[in-house]
């Protein structure tokens, strides 16, 4: 008897999502099975309302193979109602599970008339609404009796905001109520304050800041976005076992006053000042009679939604490596790692000491304290304290992006300051880690490290581009240009639809989207960057299968589409407006940001990309018309591109890294140019000593560019180059996250210029996606998205890599992967959940020596269908875990990629003789390939006698050919 069961139920991502406002949400479920090969035939899922055991909704046994974002089919859900749920499954071979454990959701309001409390802010003729001190609000009230069968808090703010409960903060949750397009939107959050509530007397209090509603926001020093008074609103339901509810809402009788928050902003941090505590202040036998009275605010109920993303809270936390002395005399703390957050602080001093932390990323040449890219923000907090004991203190309403940190105030401080007083709280959106990957050079696998950290210090409720300077916006080209790599790393699908929203909220009439989102700049339309409209909702289809977020984003997507229809003379070409262009390119014109390849050609490319998507949208979605508009739209667009980029001879017109890369990826190129077109690349990089020039919009397909076209090789070393320019320059530098720039610290240790020098910036993380899907070898099905059929076809060519391995969380399960060359023989392992299928790539492999589990492929279970093609064993198989192994494979290398670019046939013979003084024994290994022509692979078994230096000078010599 086989274990077959279902299990890991979630609703909307969530294993207890807690306040929803959706209609209806998507249930999600994975299969375990000793079997291997097993896919679900159908399903059933009951769902039961409350407490009682009779379904609400039981879908019957549906026949289907669903299993990932089923939506909820029963009548429509009640407010504030826990929903639990359990699923069982049907699979091919008539097994049956059992019940699944039960889950649960719990909607929140559901419509805006149930919000009985009022927007409340202090009264402005008792304290300024400008004044720069967070307030205070209060409020006690009355339970009935101790009974108490629920009590939830509904809540939101214009600011940000925290909520205590008898002395007890509420919730996790940190910069409540997150940052969304507040003129449209504007979350609330839901909190199960059962525990907390007792019987008689209690006290309900809230401290609310400016945040990013009110507080300054862009290096333009604006603030007041969206309002210029600060307000709060909170509505508890407290439910007795007897039937009976109470409520208690933020209104007019609250009071409020300032307290010991002075100053509490996102880019100068935060003042605290504790002997201006209120002790006792959130519990209910507090005196508040020497606060003042609230006043209600006007503000509006119809754009609040339930919490959509995870929200930020701290993540882990780390302790100082060190305490530095500088040569200018600082006392500074270095963390270790490049992090955003806070330090939490704990001190016994006497009362008015004033501790003041200066945060930065970097320190100079000479090892100083550096903090002139932060710009214009301060980056500060200062501590003054009570003199009462021990005092412990992290910031409330701000959040640094820092390495070091430079202490000033601190007593002892002309001693050793001990390491223990300090601990940094990492902080970004609470997104479930799905991905990982590792490989057999460590510097590679610190720059995935500084990935994932660029990743979590950027992604704090929106995707910023810094989280450090007077800026911390969502830019949407970076957004873009990292989705893929972000969507591996974590599960960003819900931080990503939220975002998304937003987006779409922001998007003007005509289709214009923003450079930023929340839009904040009113800057609208660059190519690449409003392209974040498509790209993003696509990649989340793709890596999560999640439909509803292309049917709410489709309008979207078509008005950005239309929008670039708009404008010039011709639909099909888009030769108008700003651009960002290749933004920061190494081939940039001195004292621009902008890289030489043309801004037209930029344009042209992701114009034919995104109007691909929306055909592709609609195809998904069913809107046939809307196929065949942007399908012959997309045609046109490419066939103008290449009118205006490409030669006659079938040459780019540009001759820039980029150029190339987007010409290849985006194939807006015939087949028949796509060879030179590689090779002139490939030529590039390798003139070019394998450096790149590329800046944000070249740099995330270049190892695409070459990987898929035959030069793997060039892509590695390209990606192992560590000196300037390269990813593993910053790495050799020290770099625990991913820097704005190549160069952001030189060579001699100098810094690229301080107006724009951030060193946590993931945009050139966007690497990682090419080591995930072509070095290890893991990517997933678009036509069967989320993982649902899975491709496995790592690339070992070049052999400077001995090892890759891979693993991701998809929604059906694990998928692990790794590759390693064992003497003569290279091993695989894979992991397939079940309900999924892998299609694998074994490359240079003959069927003959392929083994699974010690067994030929072709009797082992669980393999579907088997062939052998050129490039190596291409077969199909079912969920489980196998391990394959087959003699070392033939290392493709692309040996004349550089030796003519005329186009004559390879001399064949001064080949062989050059190849058999370097490598005796090789040429049986190449005689089918005599008569070869230029761009054609020549292959042999790497290793075995012969160095990479041996290599290196052969390949040298067969370069000098042509010559």
């Amino acid at each position: 008897m086989t274990l077959f069961a279902v299990c890991d139920l979630t609703a909307e991502y969530q294993t207890q999502l807690l306040g929803t406002d959706t209609a209806r949400p998507r249930i999600s479920w994975r299969l375990t099975s000793e079997r291997r090969h097993v896919l679900q035939t159908a399903y059933q899922i009951q769902v039961y309302a409350g407490t009682t055991e009779v379904p609400v909704w039981d879908s019957g046994c549906v026949v289907s193979d669903d299993s990932v974002l089923v939506p909820y089919g029963g009548p429509p859900l009640v407010s504030r109602t826990r929903y639990a749920y359990r699923v069982k499954a049907w699979n091919q071979y008539r097994e049956e599970t059992e019940w699944s454990e039960r889950a649960w959701w719990e909607t929140a309001l559901l419509s805006e008339q149930e919000w009985s409390a009022s927007w409340i802010t202090p009264a402005a003729e008792a304290i300024d609404p400008d004044a720069e001190p967070a307030f205070l609000l209060r409020r006690s009230f009355e339970a009935e009796h101790a009974d108490i069968e629920s009590a939830r808090i509904y809540a939101t703010a214009a600011g940000v905001y925290s909520l205590h409960l008898n002395g007890v903060k509420v919730g996790d949750e940190a910069f409540a109520p997150g940052w969304t397009s507040y003129t449209h939107r504007l979350q609330y959050q839901t909190y199960d304050v059962t525990a907390l509530v007792r019987q008689g007397a209690n006290a309900l209090g809230a401290m609310l800041a400016n945040g990013w509603y009110k507080g300054r926001l862009g290096w333009e020093n604006k603030s007041r976005h969206y309002g210029d008074r600060r307000a709060l609103l909170v509505q508890l339901h407290i439910r007795y076992r007897d039937g009976r509810e109470s409520l208690v809402v933020s209104d007019e009788t609250w009071r409020a006053a300032t307290g010991p928050i002075l100053l509490s902003e996102w880019y100068d941090g935060e003042i605290y000042d504790a002997r201006r505590e209120w002790p006792g202040w959130c519990e209910p036998d507090f005196d508040d009679a020497a606060w003042s009275a609230v006043e209600k605010l006007e503000l509006p109920y119809s754009h609040l939604v339930a919490q959509e993303n995870e929200p930020v809270r701290v993540t882990q936390t780390l302790q100082p490596i060190a305490i530095l002395r500088t040569p200018a005399g600082d006392t500074v703390l270095d963390m270790g790692q490049n992090m955003v957050g806070r330090l939490r602080l704990t001190v016994e001093a006497e009362a008015g000491t004033e501790i003041c932390l200066t945060h930065a990323e970097v320190l100079d040449r000479e090892g100083n304290f550096y903090r002139d890219n932060i710009r214009t923000a301060q980056q500060q907090v200062r501590y003054i304290a009570k003199g009462k004991g021990v005092e412990t203190y992290a910031p409330h309403f701000s959040f640094q992006g820092f390495r070091y940190v430079k202490v000033e105030g601190m007593p002892g401080q002309e001693g050793e300051l001990p390491l223990a007083a300090f601990i940094g709280e990492v902080m970004h959106s609470d997104m479930q880690r799905t991905g990982d990957f590792e490989c057999s050079d460590e510097r590679v696998n610190q720059l995935q490290r500084n990935i994932v950290w660029g990743q979590r210090g950027n992604f704090l409720d929106v995707p910023t581009d810094c989280p450090q300077r007077d800026e911390r916006l969502g830019w949407t080209g970076d957004a873009q240009v990292f989705a893929e790599t972000a969507l591996f790393n974590y599960n960003a699908a819900p931080f990503f639809a939220k975002w998304l929203r937003d987006l779409k909220a922001d998007q003007l009439p005509d289709g214009s989207v923003p450079f930023v989102v929340p839009n904040i700049l009113q800057g609208y339309n660059a190519a690449a960057w409003g392209d974040a409209a498509t790209v993003v909702p696509w990649a989340v289809y793709t890596a999560f299968g999640d439909r509803r977020v292309l049917e709410e984003q489709y309008e979207s997507m078509k008005g950005w589409v239309d929008y670039i229809r708009s404008q010039g003379e011709r639909e099909e070409v888009w030769d108008t407006g700003f651009h960002f262009g290749d933004w920061l390119a190494l081939d940039a014109k001195e004292g621009s940001y902008m890289g030489a390849t043309p801004n037209h050609m930029v344009t042209a490319a992701y114009y034919a990309l995104s109007t691909r998507i929306v055909r592709d949208t609609a195809q998904l979605l069913g809107h046939e018309e809307d196929v065949r508009l942007y399908g012959a739209l997309a045609e046109r667009i490419a066939a103008a591109y290449r009118a205006e980029f490409v030669t006659p001879n079938g040459r780019v017109a540009a001759q820039t890294q980029t150029a190339h890369i987007l010409a290849l990826v985006f194939e807006l190129v015939e087949p028949g140019d796509r060879e030179r077109i590689a090779r002139d690349l490939n030529a590039m990089i390798v003139d070019n000593n394998y450096h790149l020039t590329t800046g944000f919009v070249g740099t995330p397909f270049l190892c695409f560019a070459l990987s898929d076209n035959g030069y793997h090789e060039t892509a590695v070393k390209l990606l192992l180059q560590d000196t300037y320019p390269s990813w593993l320059y910053s790495v050799s530098k020290g770099a625990t996250t991913i820097w704005e720039h190549w160069d952001g610290i030189k060579p001699d240790g100098s810094f690229w210029s301080a107006d724009m020098n951030s060193f946590n910036h993931y945009a050139y993380g966007a690497i990682g996606n090419w080591l995930y899907r072509r070095v290890a070898g893991l990517a997933p099905d678009e036509e069967r998205p989320g993982y649902r059929h899975l491709y496995i076809a790592p690339d070992y060519t070049g052999g400077r890599l001995s090892h890759a391995r891979v693993a991701f969380e998809s929604m059906y399960g694990t998928i692990e992967t790794g590759w390693a060359f064992r003497g003569d023989t290279l091993e695989l392992r894979a992991t397939i959940p079940a309900n999924t299928t892998a299609s694998f790539l074994l490359r240079g492999a003959k069927l003959d020596q392929v083994r699974c589990d010690e067994s030929p492929l072709t009797e082992a279970e669980g393999i579907l269908a088997v062939r052998q093609e050129a490039d190596g064993v291409h077969f199909v198989a079912g969920s489980g875990t196998y391990a394959f192994s087959y003699e070392r494979p033939l290392l493709s290398y692309r040996l004349y990629h550089e030796a003519t670019q005329l186009g004559e046939l390879i001399q064949w013979e001064a080949a062989r003789q050059i190849i058999e003084r370097h490598a005796p024994g090789w040429i049986a290994g190449l005689g089918a390939y005599a008569g070869m022509t230029l761009g054609s692979t020549v292959e042999h078994p790497m290793g075995g006698g012969i160095s990479r230096d041996q290599y290196d000078r052969m390949y040298a010599e067969l370069r000098a050919l042509r010559e």
